[in-house]
């Protein structure tokens, strides 16, 4: 126990004397951190004083080179201010040496007026005095001439009226002449140039076609099952076609026979059927013409529509598209008159692009004209009018329906359209093979032509030449004069125009000719 003594003194000395140099040590290293705190301090205040010496000479330097700038500015500006003022200044002395200038111009034609005024009132008195000096002598002249040709004024006047009238209706003729040869030439020409134009564009086949009704059949024996027990498959087929079948003599051939060309077309598609299907008999024929009815029905309408977008007509109603495909099966003169519609549609409306008029509408004039034909078979009355109330219940425009009423009547100015579709109506029937006419028509137009140039007292003969497209007119010579002549061919004209409807054109010559014979012995 007393070995032990020294060691635990030895120990407690040795951690006295260790936290007695920790003591110390901590004591000089607070000394030393304060010493150091002391000195960064003193640094951060004298960088902050060198910082803030520096924003203060930097904020001095840009007061002053704002204010150098500002003077600059003001500088330029009252620079461009004077020289604003000096520019107004110069503008000013210009107008003013202008004003001066036009002031002094007008003093000088001030001076000049006063003179022509001096002169005209000169001149003025002048004739005044002249004038009646004049009168004067007029009075004296026109008393002699009374007092020479024993007339009074009245009579005088009523006499040189009269020669004045005769010579005047002396050269009516010649006028007229002048007049309607350069109207006609200048008119023509240009009209002969649309329509050439218009036709050389439109490149079509020919539109003639010959309606047949003629069906053949493979034996003659199929005559006999066409007609039946005791006729019933005839009756039959009438009954629901409504045409009849003409069975005579020729061989391998019947005919179909109706006033309607859609019922004829009807029945001759039941008869073909009904041929080649074999079975003819009551039953049968019924059902075969309720096919054929439909199937021609949704022909019509698939060629009303076909013939709208052809011509790109388009808004139609459905009911004017299915009469537009009825005209398929009906023929003017030979020539069908859905493909003359068509053509006429585009006729017209390439002369309204020439005239510069709307194209559509002119088309859709062409295209609706005859529409009345579809019709004219079931309701009493002339196509153009019957057309006219169908497209006026339709709701179509007022150029369409006046179209379509007139385009055969004599044309109006103030319509158009019609004029247009009568020209391209006659383009359209005009063309060759286009129509055939019989015998009998063409000689009755021939004549009726001639008959219409007799008339008139004057003439001694007429002649209808190049198929009714011409009249050469044959007047006595001792009853007209070369003025009269004309006159003669305008009335003939006019005539013409209003008691006939012809396409085209019909070109009248007068001929006057004065012989004189002479015998030398």
């Amino acid at each position: 126990m007393i070995q032990h003594i020294p060691y635990l003194l030895v120990t407690v000395i040795l951690m006295i004397g260790t936290g007695a140099a920790v003591y110390f040590i901590q004591r000089a290293l607070e000394r030393s951190r304060k010493q150091d705190a002391k000195t960064m301090a003193e640094e951060t205040i004298r960088q902050a004083k060198l910082e803030a010496e520096n924003y203060r000479r930097e904020a001095e330097l840009e007061f002053k080179e704002k204010e150098i700038k500002q003077k600059e500015l003001l500088e330029q500006q009252a620079r461009k201010s004077h020289q604003e003022q000096v520019e107004r200044e110069r503008q000013l002395d210009k107008r003013q040496d202008a004003v001066d200038k036009q002031s002094d111009e007008l003093r000088k034609r001030q001076k000049e007026l006063e003179i022509s005024q001096q002169r005209l009132s000169d001149k003025i008195a002048y004739h005044d005095s002249r004038n009646a000096q004049l009168d004067k002598v007029y009075s004296e002249q026109q008393a002699k001439l009374h007092e020479i040709s024993g007339l009074s004024k009245e009579e005088a006047t009523q006499k040189l009226l009269s020669d004045l009238e005769t010579t005047l209706h002396d050269r009516a003729g010649s006028i007229i002449l002048k007049h309607e040869r350069f109207v006609n030439e200048k008119c023509q020409e240009q009209a002969r140039n649309i329509l050439l134009l218009a036709m050389q564009r439109y490149a079509a086949t020919y539109t003639a076609e010959s309606t047949t009704t003629m069906v053949d059949i493979p034996t003659d024996d199929m005559k006999g099952r066409i007609i039946g027990r005791e006729g019933r498959n005839i009756r039959t087929f009438q009954k629901e076609t409504g045409c009849d079948i003409i069975i005579d003599d020729t061989p391998g051939a019947v005919a179909v026979g109706s006033f309607s060309p859609i019922r004829r077309e009807i029945g001759v598609l039941t008869l073909k059927r009904l041929i080649a299907d074999g079975r003819i008999q009551p039953g049968h024929i019924e059902e075969m013409a309720a096919e054929a009815t439909k199937d021609i029905g949704d022909f019509i309408r698939h060629a009303g529509f076909e013939a709208t977008e052809e011509v790109d007509v388009h808004g139609l109603h459905e009911q004017l598209v299915y009469h537009l495909g009825e005209l398929y099966f009906r023929t003017s003169f030979s020539q069908n008159v859905l493909r003359h519609s068509i053509e006429v549609a585009f006729f017209a409306g390439m002369i309204a692009v020439e005239l510069g008029m709307d194209e559509r509408l002119a088309r859709r004039c062409g295209l609706l004209h005859d529409i009345g034909k579809a019709l004219d078979h079931e309701i009493e009355g002339a196509h153009p009018n019957i057309g006219a109330d169908l497209l006026r219940r339709f709701h179509e425009p007022p150029e369409v329906v006046h179209a379509a009423l007139g385009h055969h009547a004599a044309p109006k100015i103030d319509n158009p359209y019609t004029v247009i579709v009568a020209a391209a109506d006659a383009c359209s029937a005009s063309r060759p093979g286009a129509r055939r006419e019989t015998i009998e028509h063409y000689i009755k137009r021939m004549e009726e032509l001639e008959a219409i140039a007799n008339e008139f007292p004057e003439v001694e003969q007429a002649y209808a030449v190049r198929a009714g497209r011409e009249i050469r007119v044959l007047v006595h010579s001792n009853k007209t004069t070369d003025e009269s002549a004309a006159k003669i061919c305008h009335d003939i004209v006019e005539k013409l125009g209003k008691q006939m409807q012809f396409p085209g054109e019909i070109k009248v010559t007068v001929i006057r000719e004065t012989r004189a014979t002479g015998i030398a012995k």
